[in-house]
């Protein structure tokens, strides 16, 4: 791998680096995480900033209904299908500051390079910032790049926050109209290709000592929603072989998931549960209702199925055990998706130019090239992340690994635009 002192780099570093910091510091917590909801005050706030550099930049700027900021540049043909990049501003409650964010400001900072380079694309090139990539404020993600796409699910409008406030709601504060999703669709055949640039979320980068990477695929989430509902009782008073406690069948269930996701050791299947509602919710009441969330994921499709059943068998099992009834919802189902070959292969000629070895890897977590990887082709480039630390203010990317990944970025968007696609 080249030192990156000797590479030559088209973009500008520092103004990228500039813009990362001045991003972070609205909705920031603490000297380095991120607190930056969907459709937040916080999230509205970066919105108006990166529109302001899109805009600053040279790029024809829009809000959508979906809440999505997107940029353009005319190529060529203005009519050809667009060449799109993107990722997402939103962030977890408890966030850093590069996830998404590189992906959205390193597209932004290779448009704004072609423009200065004097470099015309042979079809429109757009950078977007999507609207509620992580889900934690609804329960259901990548909202904006489904919406585009035709495939929201009934009563998604009507989901609340912990607050109560309706996803239609926020939209509406947002400057958003629900009832006009249809003028920001994109008609099918309309986007030609998606890139998206973000942060490893994993050690494998970092382990090999590699700044960037190939990602190859995207492992398919199973989202549930999970009730069980028992019987409230007084804590003190009733026996314990008398209850019907759902906080006590909703632990077996976490327990199960867990043992389940670790039977193959060799195997990439993790499970998590990482939101619970507990009713009453007193200290001294047993629990009647609990509601939590199931994340399964893997990248072997007939792998995931089959816990998936063992899983409900469990639930099953351990609700007939504490005479519990439930429930199963289920939010998100995708099966893996590979990233286009053809593009891999302009990603991994740029990677020699610039003397990378760039491993080649899947992505575990979803994101937002998911949702367009059903509309066309699509690729990732991976940056590093230390220790493979993500969704945590300890999260941290070097700049100049984003400067790395986003210059390989440029390059690869150069390579496509000067040839068109479709």
């Amino acid at each position: 791998m080249m030192e990156q002192k000797d590479q030559t780099f088209s973009i500008r570093q520092a103004r990228l680096q500039e813009r990362i910091e001045q991003l972070a510091e609205i909705g920031k917590i603490g000297e380095t995480g991120v607190c930056r909801l969907a459709l937040s005050p916080e999230d509205l706030a970066g919105v108006q900033l990166v529109r302001g550099w899109m805009e600053e930049a040279g790029l024809q700027t829009r809000l959508d209904h979906f809440g999505n900021l997107i940029g353009r540049i005319e190529g060529r043909n203005p009519h050809a299908p667009v060449l799109m990049i993107g990722s997402h501003i939103d962030s977890q409650p408890y966030g850093g500051r590069y996830d998404g964010t590189i992906g959205v400001l390193g597209g932004l900072e290779v448009v704004q390079t072609l423009i200065e380079q004097g470099v015309v694309p042979e079809q429109p090139i757009e950078v977007v910032a999507f609207c509620d990539e992580e889900g934690c404020r609804f329960q259901k993600g990548l909202f904006g790049s489904r919406g585009i796409l035709g495939k929201l699910e009934p009563g998604e409008l009507e989901r609340t926050d912990k607050q109560g406030i309706t996803r239609r709601q926020a939209l509406l504060d947002f400057g958003c109209d629900p009832d006009r999703f249809e003028e920001s669709l994109y008609s099918p055949g309309s986007i030609a290709a998606f890139l998206e640039l973000h942060i490893e979320q994993g050690p494998i980068l970092d382990k090999s000592e590699e700044p960037v990477g190939i990602v190859t695929g995207i492992s398919g989430p199973l989202w549930w929603t999970v009730e069980m509902t028992g019987f409230a009782g007084h804590a003190g008073s009733v026996p314990m072989n008398m209850r019907h406690d759902a906080l006590l069948g909703a632990a077996k269930v976490i327990v199960a998931l867990n043992e389940l996701a670790r039977m193959d050791p060799s195997a990439p299947t993790v499970g998590t549960v990482g939101h619970l509602e507990v009713f009453p919710d007193s200290r001294n009441i047993i629990p009647e209702k609990v509601r939590f969330t199931v994340d399964l994921r893997d990248i072997d499709l007939e792998r995931r199925d089959l816990r998936e059943q063992e899983l409900r068998e469990e639930i099953e099992q351990i609700a007939m055990q504490h005479g519990l009834s439930y429930t199963i919802s289920e939010d998100t189902n995708s099966e893996p998706r590979y990233c286009a070959e053809w593009i891999k292969d302009v990603i991994r000629e740029e990677s020699a130019k610039l003397n990378l070895t760039a491993p080649e890897l899947m992505s575990g977590p979803f994101h937002d090239a998911l949702a367009l990887s059903y509309e066309c082709d699509y690729a990732m480039i991976f940056v590093r992340c230390r220790d493979g630390i993500s969704h945590n203010p300890q999260e941290y990317a070097s700049f100049s690994d984003i400067s790395l990944g986003t210059e390989l970025l440029y390059r690869t968007v150069r390579h496509i635009s000067q040839k068109g696609i479709g």
